[in-house]
């Protein structure tokens, strides 16, 4: 994968989470919360979690020297900062996306091709950032689908966020014979 590649799947990554989290603002605030027994029990938990996945991998890639310690401790700084009690409302939540968000971009703009070839360490041996990019992208987008799941348990209306969507709805579209007539 490029810069370029990248680049993209964090643009779709952003547009889709914008996309849950404002389908997600309309609902009262005991639907926020409201626990319905899933992984993450409520939509605030689930956005909560999202927002704190997307928030230790951005910590962990720009460590200056990331090793097995950095990630317990990015953990347990993780579970602090995170805990779903600290954000009673969706306003909450979406402040703290917005932070996350703004240092993800800066992060982005500073990627070479050399540094996605860059080996960082994880559980599972050495992987390239490259990759450990793509499976928080995919992490985001599979808790987004619980969202979904949740939305439909409230009878509240989930959002499409299918990459193609994405897609036709942000990329330039080629013209056209008959619009260029």
């Amino acid at each position: 994968m490029t810069k370029e590649d990248i680049r993209l799947l964090y643009e779709y990554d952003r547009w889709a989470n914008h996309r849950v989290f404002n389908a997600a603002s309309v609902l009262t605030p005991e639907q926020f919360t409201r626990d319905l027994g899933g992984s993450f029990r409520s939509v605030r938990d689930t956005i909560v979690h999202i927002v704190a996945a997307e928030w230790i991998w951005l910590s962990y890639w720009t460590e200056p020297a990331p090793g097995p310690a950095t990630f317990s401790e990015l953990r347990t700084r993780r579970d602090a900062i995170f805990d779903p009690s600290l954000f009673p409302d969706f306003v909450s939540v979406q402040s703290k996306w917005v932070e996350v968000e703004k240092e993800q971009t800066a992060f982005l703009s500073r990627l070479t091709d050399d540094l996605l070839q860059k080996l960082l360490p994880t559980r599972l041996g050495d992987v390239r950032l490259a990759l450990q990019m793509q499976h928080m992208a995919n992490h985001s987008t599979y808790h987004r689908g619980q969202v979904s799941l949740i939305m439909r348990q409230l009878q509240a209306q989930p959002v499409g966020t299918d990459f193609a969507l994405f897609l036709a709805e942000v990329l330039p579209q080629p013209a056209t014979a008959a619009q260029s007539s």
